[in-house]
This record gives C-alpha cells, structure tokens and sequence, in this order.
C-alpha cells in the first residue's frame, strides 16, 4: 500500500502503538507504588515485576514501527 493512505495507516500504527504503551506504563507503574506502599518489604520483588512488565509493554511500539514499514513496503 503506497500514497498518502499508506502513510495515514502508517501514523495510526505508531501513534496507537505509543499511546498504549504509555497507558500501560503508567498503569503498571502506578500499580507498582501502591504495592510497594501497601507492602515496603516486597519493595524488590515489585520493582523487578514492574520493570519486566514495562520491558514487555515497551515491545508495542516497536512491534508498530516494524508493522507500519510492513504497510509502506519499507
């Protein structure tokens, strides 16, 4: 798919993408400091949690950057 709707479906792709990693971001973060503020001594094993969760959230945007060169044959 070429031309200008490409390039829509393109900036869609990637704008969603970045719009929902950063809701999950903050869900999952906020999420963490209420544990953590809940239960200080499982400070470490949240915050291990939490940083594996934001690695796996974080793959969206780029698992939508590789879709939107899919779209504009890149």
């Amino acid at each position: 798919m070429t031309g200008s709707l490409g390039l829509i479906a393109a900036a869609i792709a990637v704008g969603l993408g970045a719009l929902g990693a950063g809701i999950g971001n903050g869900l999952i973060v906020g999420r963490t400091i209420e544990g953590m503020a809940r239960q200080p001594e499982a400070r470490g094993m949240l915050q291990t949690t939490m940083f594996v969760g934001i690695a796996l959230v974080e793959a969206l945007p780029i698992i939508a950057v590789v879709i939107a060169f899919i779209v504009l044959g890149k």
